[in-house]
């Protein structure tokens, strides 16, 4: 009985040594999967405040921005340049100096849903 244990063994052990250097298992494991946000992270929105994008808590960073500033931004979305903030209705002269003060730190991107889908911009779930 033991014998037979004993090669049981040594066979499941050879046939999962076999998976284990078989190059196409290995080659499959080195697959890289990206997404579209992934992806974007590359780019300036990784760095940038992206006004197309990026939800209500990136602005919090900037002073004056937080809450009622950022949601006029997001809500006037999407922009075709970094620009074209400053012509939203309804901003006062203090709220158009301080968007002059940081264009620098704003940037511009095509919209994405799996960013800017429901009212995940307002309210992205982190508490």
């Amino acid at each position: 009985m033991r014998i037979l244990v004993r090669a049981l063994l040594i066979c499941l052990l050879a046939i999962g040594g076999l998976g284990f250097f078989n190059p196409h298992v290995a080659a499959a494991e080195t697959t890289q999967y990206e997404n579209a946000v992934d992806k974007k992270l590359t780019t300036e929105f990784g760095q940038k405040i992206d006004l197309n994008n990026s939800s209500i808590r990136n602005f919090r960073d900037l002073r004056g921005f937080y809450p009622n500033l950022a949601s006029l931004i997001i809500k006037n979305a999407p922009y075709n340049s970094v620009n074209d903030v400053l012509s939203v209705a309804g901003l006062n002269d203090k709220q158009k100096e301080l968007l002059q003060a940081n264009l620098d730190k704003f940037t511009v991107t095509e919209p994405s849903v799996e960013l800017t889908e429901g009212d995940d911009r307002y309210n992205p779930g982190v508490y």
